[in-house]
């Protein structure tokens, strides 16, 4: 069995660097300091949302409907790897619970439950950005 390559030190959780390849092959070995890609250091559920994501083309509704989550649930599924991976997510201070985070749920939610149209959430959330 293949494990996956640790990304954190057991003991004080730094992100670990990689020194050392091998290929099995004809048994070469590499040693330096190499530097993962920032994917590798997505959780295991970060990544396969990343793949339903990419699989469904970035239709939310259809990562929705493969993943068994709601509109908002997929949104802020993707707005948590957008930020793992180190971009700014508009409008998110890290509080789940702000102002902002909760109006935009709503909107989402009465998207999902089909009581506004797409432009009328699309415009709500425009009006958000430029508050």
């Amino acid at each position: 069995m293949i494990y996956p390559i640790p990304t954190e030190c057991p003991v004080c959780h730094d992100r670990l660097k990689v020194t050392a390849l091998y290929c099995g092959r004809c048994h070469t070995r590499l040693e330096g300091e190499f530097q993962p890609d920032k994917f590798s250091y997505l959780s295991r559920e970060q990544k396969y949302f990343i793949e339903v994501f990419l699989k469904s083309r970035g239709n939310i509704r259809e990562v929705g409907k493969e993943l068994g989550i709601s509109y908002p649930t997929v949104r802020g599924k993707l707005d948590d790897v957008v930020q793992s991976l180190g971009y700014h997510v508009s409008g998110y201070n890290g509080d789940p619970d702000s102002e902002l985070q909760k109006s935009r749920k709503e909107i989402l939610e009465r998207l999902s439950n089909g009581e506004i149209t797409y432009e009328e959430a699309m415009n709500l959330l425009k009006k958000q950005n430029n508050l």
